[in-house]
């Protein structure tokens, strides 16, 4: 069954969705960058129980496209025979599927047959989200928090706090310029690839909380202040009830700031879905490193979303279990497992070939695109 675009579809496909990236928000988003979405969803009795979504990007210099669905179920049948069908409509090659799905005896790989003809599974030619993420639940007290951490970590805490290295939620234009500002003065500095501004600013007007929750059909009713989402949480507790967010069904943006010295050294955009937070991007100044602003960041971002009642904190990626030190992600890995999350280690990337001859074709230029791209560095 096709999922038609209404009003509705908002909270039944958020209901259904496990990750910011199949969210329907974040699927407004990425059309106003230019990209097509493609919804669909399985009905039983007249209930979606499954859902996704899958964008469509075009391959630079020819008339194809790939697909790409991060972040979903574990693919079914139906799910699968649909994509293909959307594959062909669509001139993809393959579609990559990322499941948000961890990796166990249940689930230990997705890969469907053999070879590599239409319809196949196999491991992505390149993939994009890492196979593995830290997750820190954040249900435990800050006393535990804190004893989990290691004492490194715990010690740069108290030298942030020692300089007066202060923390704010804060939404507001001028942050977010700094943001913008601090965005380019890392990457240059790290020599990684980004998003554009472009990306980031529709990304930001798409998702900040007060915009989103002007485009709900329930606005009227719903808070429009991150102090007025910690203050329901409270009154619904206060009441015998489970702590709660109303905008917890929709996918929100929030701007944190570090500033030392009334200067904005740390700034991270964070993200609200379900009971999760999400720390997918996050930028630095190269001034005054010894004041720790960075770990004074994540620190208070823990303490925020135990705040808001949220049950985990989903740190956007890691290394594996046996990180390599010449890693370029090392010391950003390192970093974030200084705080005492969990290793989570997920299914892994495929792809599902659209067209075998093109798909054997695209993994050779692909190749070589990127090996000129390190080459540039």
């Amino acid at each position: 069954m096709t999922v038609k675009h209404n009003s509705n579809l908002r909270d039944s496909l958020n209901s259904i969705a496990t990750h910011p990236l199949q969210s329907f928000e974040w699927g407004e988003f990425r059309e106003k960058t230019g990209i097509k979405v493609i919804r669909r969803g399985f009905e039983k009795n007249g209930k979606l129980i499954e859902g996704f979504q899958v964008t469509i990007h075009p391959i630079p210099h020819t008339p194809f496209f790939a697909g790409y669905l991060p972040k979903g179920t574990m693919p079914t049948e139906e799910m699968l025979q649909e994509l293909k069908k959307i594959g062909r409509e669509e001139q993809c090659i393959f579609i990559q599927l990322e499941p948000n799905v961890k990796k166990s005896s249940i689930y230990p790989s997705p890969l469907r047959g053999e070879g590599q003809g239409e319809g196949r599974l196999v491991p992505a030619a390149h993939p994009l989200f890492t196979k593995y993420t830290m997750i820190l639940d954040l249900t435990k007290s800050e006393e535990e928090l804190l004893k989990n951490m290691h004492p490194k970590t715990r010690y740069n805490i108290k030298v942030a706090q020692k300089h007066g290295v202060a923390v704010h939620a804060d939404d507001s234009d001028k942050a977010f310029e700094k943001y913008l500002e601090l965005t380019r003065e890392t990457t240059g500095r790290q020599g990684f690839y980004a998003h554009t501004e472009k990306y980031h600013r529709l990304m930001w007007e798409t998702l900040r909380m007060d915009n989103v929750i002007a485009t709900s059909p329930k606005a009227r009713k719903q808070s429009h202040t991150i102090e007025d989402v910690i203050r329901d949480r409270r009154v619904v507790s206060a009441k015998g009830g489970a702590p709660r967010d109303d905008n917890n069904n929709q996918l929100t943006a929030h701007l944190l700031t570090a500033t030392y010295q009334n200067k904005i050294l740390v700034a991270w955009i964070i993200f609200v879905f379900h009971d999760t937070l999400y720390y997918p991007y996050g930028a630095s100044s190269n001034e005054h490193r010894e004041v720790m602003a960075s770990t004074a960041m994540m620190w208070e971002t823990i303490r925020w979303g135990k705040k808001l009642g949220l049950k985990k904190f989903d740190m956007w990626g890691a290394l594996g279990p046996d990180a390599n030190p010449k890693d370029p992600w090392f010391g950003f890995h390192r970093f974030k497992q200084g705080f005492g999350p969990e290793l989570v280690e997920f299914v892994g990337s495929y792809d599902l070939i659209i067209s075998p001859m093109l798909y054997q074709a695209y993994k050779v230029v692909d190749k070589l695109r990127w090996m000129y791209l390190k080459l540039r560095k």
